[in-house]
């Protein structure tokens, strides 16, 4: 797979997937979109959005959640996958931005992945939509990296170096949210795999 193909194949996933607003978009501040991508994990964009909107409007700062009573946060958060575990992250998490950060959120891969509910792929989303070159490989787009060929790894991390390699550096923050946004506009598997043998193929 050559750099150039690999570009004009991102291109045409951008232009078939819809235009939508994912989680980790549009939140007032650094700590709403870490705490949306945290539950957004293995849970409709949606739904996320939808329940964050209710979380933030009585926690709307790390202070304020550090100091919720774990179930009212479960009350809140329920229709989100996992929603007992998550809660637990979530106040966690909420409580060390205070006491060890000062409620501002760490902008270093290696300190985001010390926080609860923070993994690799929540790190990086969260860098890139605040500006710093990186690539969250979530299932959407692992499945569009193997079928494209743009690697043949199936464990994240090794996609993600895979990507970093085809990649300039100046497109990693764009390639999850067009891959996140090309697999939830065509939920069908088929219709899926019908599109991605298309851009294959292109030339």
């Amino acid at each position: 797979m050559n750099q150039t193909l690999a570009l004009k194949q991102l291109k045409l996933l951008k232009k078939y997937g819809k235009k939508m607003r994912l989680a980790a978009e549009e939140w007032q501040n650094k700590f709403q979109t870490l705490i949306s991508i945290i539950l957004s994990a293995r849970t409709k964009d949606e739904t996320t959005i939808k329940i964050c909107k209710i979380l933030f409007k009585k926690y709307p700062t790390a202070e304020k959640l550090s100091k919720a009573k774990i179930k009212e946060i479960e009350k809140i958060i329920k229709p989100i996958n996992f929603y007992k575990n998550k809660s637990k992250n979530i106040l966690n998490c909420a409580k060390i931005l205070v006491k060890n950060y000062s409620s501002k959120i760490p902008e270093s891969f290696d300190e985001l992945i010390k926080l609860p509910g923070v993994g690799r792929k929540t790190a990086n989303v969260f860098l890139a939509e605040h500006g710093q070159k990186a690539i969250g490989v979530d299932t959407h787009l692992s499945y569009i990296s193997q079928k494209l060929g743009w690697t043949k790894n199936k464990n994240p991390r090794k996609i993600e170096k895979d990507l970093e390699t085809l990649f300039p550096k100046n497109y990693w923050s764009k390639i999850n949210p067009i891959a996140v946004r090309f697999g939830k506009t065509y939920t069908s598997k088929k219709k899926k795999n019908k599109i991605l043998e298309e851009i294959k193929r292109a030339r």
